[in-house]
């Protein structure tokens, strides 16, 4: 497949063509494309992405290879290994990326459905009517299954796509969108329905995120700094996160062994995703407080936690205030003792992100008590915090968790990337 070579040379700015022409040119192809893909049904999206994914497990070679570039390059700038987990693909990792794309294609739908309907006295009849946003911009860094993530998710629902990656990923991202974007192709897509930016100056993202009128929305993935600048520079709507700072409160009542257990997966499964713990509250009465943070610790975790937490452990360093607000994103964990369900539940509102935030307990009161109080996007009782992923929600993928309270929160798949319109059918009423 020879495709993959084309894409760097697509799109390319053209002369000294700015980076707001730029971004105004590709907007507007992806405008053009947004309206072919309205007229069509839900089979052919369907077979698109479909065919899409098969030309990903056709490109894995090639894919690979452009991998193993953008890892070499991120090992010589020294990346941390957490960020080289979120870069690395592997065969069975890029199996999951093909897959995830035939499940989005599996899923409903949501374009034309009625949320609601109504007849006036006067004889009008009232619907509201899923439609797609538009053009969607997403500003991403180091993750390259995002670029089939978005691209699946914003087409199945109807979306064109603008995507900008980070450096750290260029030859993945292009890679994998000139894979996707051949199978598009070739069910009848526009190629202009699914574009990366193809260059990597900072001005482009600035460009993306003052094109009003040309994107519809824009959504961060990454960093807080970046999610940061997006919130502080845009003029297009976000929909956004910044970080993920995500606790486990292990309640007096808890099982020890599944405490033990979800304590562990939730911070070392996967150390580098937002959905990984970055506190534990153990409650000052849970008799098994010492072996969870052992476990812990003999995992190869390094523990910082204040005095009672030190207590419990010698292996556990002491935290400074800025501990309990960072995302560690690394096998690096703070651990606090509190004083029963209420003291969780406030340490939780003062350093939490509202991203996701879990109990482990027995006490139902006490884990009801929680999911209502609690004010997270996602809250969870007895399960491991990684659980927080569109793919696990049944969504087949996500284009990430929104911690906001407008429009879509926690993750945001096919529904949180529509939005409605209202449909009036008369039979010749006048207003008086």
């Amino acid at each position: 497949m020879n495709v993959l070579t084309t894409l760097a040379a697509d799109n390319q700015p053209a002369g000294d063509e700015s980076p707001e022409a730029l971004v105004a040119r590709l907007a507007s192809a992806g405008r053009a494309a947004q309206r072919v893909l309205a007229r069509l049904t839900d089979v052919r999206k369907a077979e698109a992405l479909r065919a899409a994914a098969g030309m990903l497990r056709a490109a894995e070679r090639d894919i690979l290879e452009a991998n193993a570039q953008d890892i070499a390059a991120a090992e010589a700038k020294g990346l941390t290994g957490a960020m080289l987990d979120r870069l690395r693909l592997d065969a069975g990792r890029l199996a999951g990326i093909a897959d995830a794309v035939e499940q989005v294609a599996g899923l409903p739908d949501p374009v034309g459905e009625v949320i609601s309907k109504s007849e006036r006295p006067n004889g009008l009849q009232l619907s509201r009517v899923r439609i797609p946003i538009g053009l969607i911009g997403i500003i991403y860094e180091s993750r390259p299954n995002v670029t089939a993530d978005a691209a699946a998710l914003c087409l199945r629902s109807g979306n064109a796509v603008l995507l900008r990656g980070g450096s750290e990923a260029l030859q993945s991202n292009r890679a994998i969108l000139a894979a996707m974007v051949a199978g598009l192709e070739q069910a009848g897509v526009p190629a202009a329905a699914v574009q990366l930016v193809p260059t990597q100056d900072r001005a482009a993202v600035g460009a993306m995120l003052t094109a009003t009128g040309l994107i519809d929305m824009i959504v961060p993935r990454g960093g807080k700094s970046l999610v940061a600048r997006v919130q502080a520079d845009a003029r297009v709507p976000v929909l956004a996160h910044l970080d993920g700072i995500c606790h486990t409160y292990v309640h007096a009542s808890a099982d020890p062994e599944m405490a033990r257990r979800i304590a562990l997966n939730a911070k070392l499964r996967r150390t580098g995703i937002c959905g990984s713990m970055e506190t534990l509250l153990l409650d000052t009465q849970f008799p098994a407080s010492a072996q969870v943070v052992k476990a812990l610790a003999d995992a190869g975790c390094e523990l910082r936690g204040d005095s009672r937490a030190q207590a419990l452990d010698p292996r556990v360093l002491p935290a400074g205030d800025e501990d309990w607000d960072t995302e560690y994103l690394d096998a690096v964990l703070s651990v606090a003792v509190v004083d029963g369900l209420e003291a969780a539940m406030d340490h939780v509102a003062a350093h939490s992100s509202h991203h996701t935030d879990a109990i482990v307990a027995a006490d139902p009161a006490a884990a009801e008590r929680f999911l209502a109080e609690v004010d997270s996007a996602i809250v969870m009782v007895n399960a491991s915090s990684q659980f927080a992923d569109g793919a696990e929600f049944g969504l087949g993928a996500e284009i990430g968790i929104a911690t906001g309270r407008l429009h879509a929160r926690g993750p945001v798949a096919l529904e949180g990337l529509t939005t409605y319109k209202w449909l009036v059918r008369g039979t010749g009423q006048e207003r008086p």
